[in-house]
């Protein structure tokens, strides 16, 4: 009788083993941010907080990485440093440490910034488009999408409806809105929440006021001479949006 546990001890011994790695090839992006922001928040105090990076890209089999932070388009050399640790290096100048768990991909705090959290996307975006795309469509399809009406401004009674490839109908002559997520328009906005709204090719920058069911439109003044950098301030509103 004893002679006959023994194969069965030794079975359950062999299937006692440290689960796989989780797999973390692919897109990853930064879902608490858009999470933060789909509460009604300014978009940059939630960029702030849970940034700088938006979306990863990560290609095990070539041993790269590759990051947008909404402005900026990286690269780099990805290495693993132990089962769920990977490091990314940027030719010596900096590096990144990623770590998995079977839902996310962490991104561990470095010297200027802090620790961020990455998931998976529900719905990643045509393969032939830019790195960063991802993000923006899902953060659009949160933050944006939906039925507006038009409390005030011309149009007023209308609906207005935001789309997550960036596409706008019923805000008079505009067809295209694209948000800031860093870089030159956020520093030209002083602050202020930014977007492009414009037909076609043709288009300006606006400034605008995000509280709860409530968006706001403000004409975006430049302060700085021709010369000079732009430096925008809140002018007067033109539309007051209400989220149906």
């Amino acid at each position: 009788m004893r002679l006959s546990l023994i194969p069965c001890l030794i079975l359950m011994g062999g299937c006692a083993h440290t689960p796989p790695t989780a797999d973390i090839n692919g897109l990853w992006i930064n879902q608490a941010a858009i999470d933060s922001a789909a509460q009604g928040r300014p978009l940059s105090r939630a960029l702030a907080t849970h940034g700088p990076n938006l979306e990863w890209n990560i290609d095990t089999q070539n041993g790269k990485a590759q990051f947008s932070n909404g402005f900026e388009l990286g690269e780099g050399h990805l290495l693993q440093k132990a089962p769920g640790v990977w490091s990314v290096d940027y030719d010596g100048d900096s590096s990144d440490e990623l770590r998995s768990d079977p839902r996310q991909l962490l991104q561990q705090a470095g010297k200027y910034t802090p620790a961020q959290v990455f998931r998976r996307p529900l719905l990643p975006a045509a393969p032939a488009t830019k790195w960063g795309t991802t993000f923006r469509q899902a953060l659009n399809a949160a933050y944006m999408s939906g039925r507006w009406k038009i409390v005030e401004g011309q149009g007023a009674g209308n609906f207005v409806e935001f789309r997550a490839d960036g596409s706008v109908s019923g805000l008079a002559n505009k067809d295209r809105y694209e948000l800031c997520l860093g870089g030159d328009c956020a520093t030209q906005g002083a602050g202020n929440d930014t977007l492009y709204l414009g037909m076609g090719d043709v288009g300006e920058e606006w400034i605008f006021v995000r509280y709860g069911n409530q968006l706001e439109f403000l004409q975006a003044l430049n302060l700085s001479q021709p010369d000079e950098i732009p430096q925008l301030t809140p002018g007067s509103r033109q539309w007051l949006l209400e989220k149906q």
